[in-house]
């Protein structure tokens, strides 16, 4: 391989001192010979995708070419050098297709993105970093920049800002039954209630329908008007807990259940299964001794009270309508156990 060197300068009196001076800068460049460079040179943005490299004593077109993403063919084409561009000079200024190879963009910080800024008039570097509260080097790396590339305007530019910590989304709370939204408190009590049941081992569907039999012929109640009332309520399944707090089989509320224990002359606890059935059953004496069936039907949903008050509503009714459906059903021998 041939080496590439200045050439050795003349005798002065020779060579007039222009000249002189020329010819010691002048480097011979062969197409593929590299030489290790001495200097980097320099780069400026005079306009988007366009740079220049200023020539340094020990440099190649070959290996400029190579560091700048380029080939020695363009180099010439470009900056229009005599022959296959077999020379260049020390201190002359070449036009560069596209500037430095870019470097990967340095990683972008946990809790940080990046935006895109245009640069506008008066901008700078250390400028545009300090606004957004990032080192200049930083942004130099996610550009792929060096200190001394130059911005222009309209050029844009990655920009890294904070992301805010995302929130998780909130979960939607069944608050609402039969259209009806209840109290927080309410609707608190009935999932701390909802999370007890789901941790205990808790009777089969068969079993809570034995123990309705049981307490409604111990009560004096229709046992297949229980049994309908609990089907159309919970399936038979003491795990079940509405948002208004209606608790397991019979889907009992707490203020019921203080009534129930007042008549049984005991506390209940309508979270046990046979102490949930008791309150459910005694409700049902209580109503089917002071009002025909489907009232009393009416009344264990919508509350007898409110019946006489305010009539039926439409969901009551319905409700009236497929419990006795059940009812009638479960006489005629169904047992969905």
């Amino acid at each position: 391989m041939t080496n590439t060197s200045a050439t050795a300068p003349e005798p002065e009196n020779d060579v007039q001192p222009e000249r002189r001076d020329r010819r010691r800068t002048v480097v011979k460049v062969l197409t593929g010979i590299a030489v290790p460079l001495i200097a980097a040179g320099v780069i400026t943005a005079g306009s988007p995708g366009l740079g220049q490299y200023k020539v340094k004593q020990g440099d190649t077109l070959s290996h400029i070419a190579a560091r700048y993403g380029t080939t020695v063919k363009t180099l010439v084409a470009l900056n229009e050098l005599p022959g296959n561009g077999n020379a260049i000079y020390a201190g002359e200024v070449l036009q560069l297709p596209g500037g430095p190879k870019k470097q990967a963009p340095s990683a972008t910080p946990a809790g940080r993105g990046r935006i895109k800024y245009v640069v506008k008039p008066g901008d700078t570097i250390g400028g545009i970093a300090r606004r957004y509260h990032v080192s200049q080097a930083y942004l130099l790396s996610v550009n792929a920049m060096r200190r001394s590339d130059k911005i222009f305007v309209g050029k844009a530019i990655l920009v890294p800002v904070p992301v805010p910590k995302a929130t998780p989304p909130k979960k939607k709370r069944n608050d609402t039954f039969a259209g009806r939204k209840y109290a927080d408190h309410v609707v608190d009590a009935a999932d701390q209630n909802r999370a007890t049941l789901k941790n205990r081992k808790l009777p089969s569907r068969g079993q809570i329908r034995s123990m309705i039999i049981t307490t409604s012929k111990r009560y004096g109640v229709d046992p297949e008007l229980a049994l309908a009332i609990s089907w159309q309520e919970s399936g038979w399944k003491q795990r079940v807990v509405s948002p208004a707090n209606a608790i397991g089989a019979m889907q009992v509320i707490p203020s019921t259940g203080r009534y129930a224990s007042g008549i049984v002359g005991r506390k209940l606890d309508l979270l046990k299964p046979q102490d949930n059935i008791t309150a459910g059953v005694v409700l049902l004496e209580m109503l089917t001794g002071a009002a025909k069936l489907d009232i009393a039907v009416a009344g264990y949903y919508q509350g007898l009270g409110g019946v006489r008050r305010n009539g039926m509503y439409a969901d009551t009714k319905q409700y009236v309508k497929s419990v006795l459906q059940i009812k009638t059903r479960l006489e005629s021998g169904w047992n969905p156990a």
